[in-house]
């Protein structure tokens, strides 16, 4: 077996890298993303993965803020909420569509305008299971 010397070793050096361990991971948290990178919308047709930082970022679509969040003026971007703070899930008018609505317009058409990424007549592009 272990003598008492060892024993108590073995304890000190668990507690110093116990304590080395919780340090370092305090001390790198992440920063905190001024926009999110993915969303997922959960809807009946099957969820939709929208990929914001491919949307945005000059290597990939490079579209601005405004193009989606379309009432916001350039000063407001940073406060941009999500879709459904505007577009209810169930209801909606010509002025404000429902959200599936407000979506498929939104993004399908720009789709279609740009002739990229997936489009309208296949579902199965964007809504998965």
């Amino acid at each position: 077996m272990f003598t008492k010397k060892e024993l108590k070793f073995a304890y000190v050096l668990a507690a110093c890298l116990l304590v080395v361990g919780a340090v370092s991971y305090a001390a790198y948290t992440e920063e905190e993303l001024k926009q999110p990178r993915r969303m997922m919308f959960k809807v009946v047709a099957g969820n939709v993965l929208f990929d914001h930082q491919t949307h945005t970022s000059e290597f990939g679509y490079g579209i601005s803020c405004g193009d989606c969040h379309h009432t916001l003026s350039e000063d407001e971007y940073a406060d941009a909420q999500s879709c459904s703070e505007c577009h209810e899930l169930d209801e909606g008018d010509e002025e404000v569509p429902k959200r599936a609505d407000a979506f498929h317009q939104q993004c399908a058409g720009c789709h279609e305008d740009f002739d990229a990424g997936p489009f309208k007549e296949e579902c199965s592009k964007c809504h998965v299971k």
